[in-house]
């Protein structure tokens, strides 16, 4: 795996941990000083306080994410109430952030992770793709391909570093399913909180997953085609050689035959014929060229 190296991060020591605790006493070198070097946060908290407990783990994360281009201070303002008087502070948990000595910017309250990466970002300049990042990337570009096994392993080394990446678990699944192993896929996606199921990435891998089950026991496409040259009308026939179309690796084919039960009988089934484009948009993703190509057919017929 290749390396991502800035000037400013390549000339620091790595041995240094970039969360530290500090007191009245050592606050000048641990904050002032050493922000004349890089960007400080100064996280104000106390024991007591309950959106310290959730601000704490999301900012430590944040930071230890940033590879050394920021430092986290923390503060306990009960046994060190000096500073947080001097600086007015008057709410916890507050953030605090020195460059060259001064204060620059700060926050207060537990903000979501996405906010405090976007404020770290702000301080300190972007920190580039952490490891796990950059191995789901090696991995999608791995399944892009064809190279399965070696993608699922990127994938399951990116779980190892950052096991709450939905990525990451989006990307082993999609692996397994390609492997073969639908089981093991469907248990992958099971790891996930319930948070994630609006994820588009997830999404996808169930739809897939989905378009499996809807597959088997179809059998071949040739019985199909006979039934459709026979009868014309039959919608059902036509519906389901889009399916075995799909999963043979011909999207166009598979929209055609969709499309054509959209343009004969558009409320055959109840729309059933939309509403599986509509999941194979999802399965395929938003930038497929079957996806775009079928959409922009789909809402031709649709509004026109």
């Amino acid at each position: 795996m290749s390396a991502v190296f800035s000037a400013d991060t390549a000339a620091r020591p790595l041995g240094d941990d970039p969360v530290i605790d500090t007191t009245t006493q050592t606050f000048a070198k641990d904050v002032l000083e050493e922000s004349r070097q890089r960007p400080v946060l100064v996280d104000f908290w106390a024991p007591w306080c309950g959106p310290c407990k959730t601000l704490g783990p999301v900012i430590e994360k944040a930071v230890r994410a940033a590879k050394g281009a920021v430092r986290l201070v923390k503060m306990n303002i009960d046994d060190h109430p000096a500073v947080a008087g001097q600086l007015g502070i008057q709410s916890i948990p507050a953030v605090i952030a020195f460059v060259k000595g001064q204060p620059v910017d700060g926050f207060v309250g537990a903000l979501p992770e996405s906010q405090v990466k976007a404020f770290i970002d702000r301080v300190a300049g972007p920190a580039g793709p952490s490891d796990a990042e950059a191995l789901v990337a090696e991995g999608e570009a791995l399944l892009e391909a064809g190279d399965v096994p070696a993608a699922g392993e990127r994938f399951a080394a990116a779980l190892k570093s950052e096991p709450e990446s939905v990525a990451a678990v989006a990307g082993l699944a999609r692996a397994l399913l390609a492997s073969g192993e639908v089981d093991r896929a469907r248990q992958t996606l099971d790891m996930l909180p319930a948070s994630a199921s609006g994820d588009a990435r997830v999404a996808a891998v169930r739809a897939q997953i989905d378009l499996l089950a809807q597959t088997a026991g179809l059998g071949d496409k040739a019985p199909l085609e006979a039934k459709i040259a026979a009868d014309p009308a039959d919608m059902q026939s036509r519906f389901d050689l889009a399916l075995l179309l799909n999963a043979e690796g011909d999207r166009e084919g598979a929209v055609d035959r969709l499309l054509e039960i959209v343009r004969k009988n558009r409320s055959w089934e109840e729309e059933k014929a939309r509403k599986q484009l509509l999941q194979f948009f999802e399965a395929w993703g938003p930038m497929d060229e079957a996806t775009r190509s079928g959409r922009r057919q789909l809402s031709s017929l649709l509004f026109a």
